[in-house]
């Protein structure tokens, strides 16, 4: 980008300040600074309205460097042994009589080291501004020589040179270099006061773009670190995302997302919004996020996870609120279970195309009150499409949610699209917006299972049963392809359905679902969870149970509304 400018100050048709400057005409400077100077939080921005109010009207050109390491991290660079430090010119700003051997001269964005010797970097290093009524011959040479272009020194000499630092909180953060050319009077110790106060008004407009960016940049950071890079794909369902963050003016949000894998090849989706902007509602979205995993690995139900999380939320900080949807999917049976803490309702795509509002029921924000949620249950259709998002899709200045939420269902009408295209097509079609929220997009396609995903045998309460799980197994691995773990997955289900035979109740159910690994459920009737437990020298059952643990790449157990499962997991070949 050429940031190369020339002044057309409005008031530029007014004659320049002769030296020295009346009152009036430094009152009027500074006024037109204080308006003009800083209307951004952008460092080259501000340098170009530098420029704009002082050329031509202070000086016939200028010039503004800052420190390279500022723009690019926000951070004060450490000095060289001999005093220097690099700097970044950012903006430029001639009279038209000199436009062309001047921005030769000193082109934008060239970064540079001065010498300890030059008026510039004894500028940066005494933190006072640096005279010359007019530049010798040999001066102006030695310049020249030091940026080896001789177009420097033909500019600046005879010409009267006023090199004045970028101070601001006890810090310099670079310099300004007004000329006068020869024909022109030269500044003076009146003009040396007026610039310094120009300068003190753009140091502290840089710093604080400084300090903005550098805070967003570490928001940024934080809060992409704690939103997830590769997103699990369950059995059952396709999934994509999409993470658009908040306009400059907004800050960092506290959005996120997140795809948890349950026992069972099941799924919990979240997408959650803290209230807030900036690394403070980033880290609270940190922190949620984390509690949730931690919570849905309890393998509780939406309802308990978010009563759960809302008690956490206000121990955390009981002044960040934030709105949350949490559901779980069955991929063997299609159901889902929703819960909503004050969270926009999630859009369901249905296999024709017709899109509705699921209609959840309604959950305080968590960090408010210790209410109960409630849960809604339903049974997805294959191929339909659950779409979650945050507010920030929706709601906006020029239109109120619900007109938002109707937008978003005319996009994902029809829903033939892959995922992709989808998320792609929604965020698109968002306004760039100076004042946008952040948004976060979770999409969930539906697939029906079949005979290579999941199989189920029902088994009597008979210690025979554990021969025919055994061939079950064993035919079903043959027919997948997966022999190779075929002896170790045996051994597991025989010890499950031997145990659910002799402490369970009623039948057995053995069910094997090959997802991105193999998992292996064995049901009973009974309530009582298996525990480890030390078995003596002399006993002949008991460790049944650390053999599993031993062969097994996780395993597990759960209640249901009809008794338990007890799962393993082994990795697939």
């Amino acid at each position: 980008m050429n940031r190369r400018f020339v002044a057309k100050d409005p008031a530029s048709s007014a004659p320049r300040m002769s030296s020295p400057a009346t009152m009036h005409e430094q009152l009027s400077l500074l006024n037109a600074a204080s308006k003009r100077i800083g209307s951004t939080l952008d460092m080259f921005e501000t340098g170009r309205e530098l420029m704009d109010v002082a050329v031509p009207r202070f000086a016939d050109a200028a010039g503004i460097l800052v420190q390279d390491r500022l723009l690019a991290e926000g951070e004060f660079a450490q000095r060289n042994i001999d005093g220097s430090v690099l700097v970044q010119r950012v903006a430029v700003g001639v009279s038209s009589a000199t436009l062309d051997e001047y921005a030769d001269a000193f082109p934008v964005d060239e970064v540079v080291s001065y010498a300890s010797w030059t008026p510039y970097a004894r500028c940066m290093a005494t933190g006072n501004p640096i005279l010359y009524p007019r530049l010798g011959r040999r001066t102006s040479e030695e310049i020249g020589r030091f940026w080896k272009r001789g177009s420097v020194s033909r500019v600046l000499e005879g010409s009267s040179f006023l090199v004045v630092p970028l101070k601001a909180r006890g810090r310099v953060l670079g310099f300004v270099i007004f000329t006068r050319e020869p024909e022109s009077e030269p500044f003076d110790d009146q003009d040396v006061s007026l610039a310094e106060e120009l300068a003190a008004r753009t140091a502290v407009c840089l710093d604080n773009a400084r300090l903005y960016n550098r805070e967003r940049r570490t928001a940024l950071t934080l809060q992409s670190s704690l939103l997830p890079a590769d997103l699990h794909q369950p059995l059952g369902l396709t999934i994509a995302s999409r993470y658009l963050p908040a306009s400059d003016l907004v800050g960092v949000g506290g959005d996120w997302y997140d795809v948890i894998p349950l026992p069972g090849c099941r799924v919990a989706l979240v997408v959650g919004d803290v209230m807030g902007h900036g690394i403070r509602a980033a880290a609270t979205m940190g922190q949620l996020r984390t509690a949730a995993r931690t919570l849905a690995s309890l393998d509780l139900c939406p309802a308990e996870v978010l009563f759960r999380l809302n008690r956490m939320s206000q121990d955390l900080d009981a002044t960040q609120i934030a709105t949350c949807v949490y559901a779980t999917y069955d991929p063997v049976t299609r159901a889902c279970a929703i819960s909503c803490a004050g969270h926009v309702p999630p859009i369901l795509v249905r296999p024709d195309g017709k899109t509705e509002l699921l209609e959840l029921p309604s959950g305080l924000p968590l960090g408010i009150g210790n209410e109960p949620f409630e849960r809604r249950e339903l049974v997805l259709p294959h191929d339909s499409i659950l779409a979650f998002y945050t507010d920030g899709l929706v709601e906006s200045r020029e239109r109120d949610i619900d007109e938002g939420i109707g937008m978003v269902r005319d996009l994902l009408a029809g829903g033939r699209r892959n995922l992709e295209e989808l998320c792609d097509l929604t965020i698109g079609a968002q306004r760039p917006g100076h004042e946008r929220d952040d948004i976060a997009l979770l999409l969930a396609r539906v697939r029906e299972l079949g005979d290579d995903d999941v199989v189920d045998l029902l088994l009597p309460p008979d210690p025979r049963s554990a021969a025919r799980a055994r061939a079950f197994v064993r035919a079903t691995l043959d027919e997948w392809r997966l022999e190779a773990v075929v002896d170790t997955v045996e051994l597991m289900v025989s010890e499950l359905v031997a145990n659910a035979v002799e402490h369970g109740s009623g039948s057995v159910g053995l069910r094997l679902l090959r997802g991105p690994t193999l998992v292996c459920e064995v049901t009973d009737r009974s309530s009582v969870l298996p525990a480890m437990r030390e078995a003596g020298s002399e006993d002949d059952t008991g460790r049944g149970l650390y053999l599993i643990n031993w062969l097994a790449h996780r395993w597990g157990s759960r209640q249901t509304p009809k008794g338990k499962v007890v799962w393993v997991e082994q990795l697939l070949p």
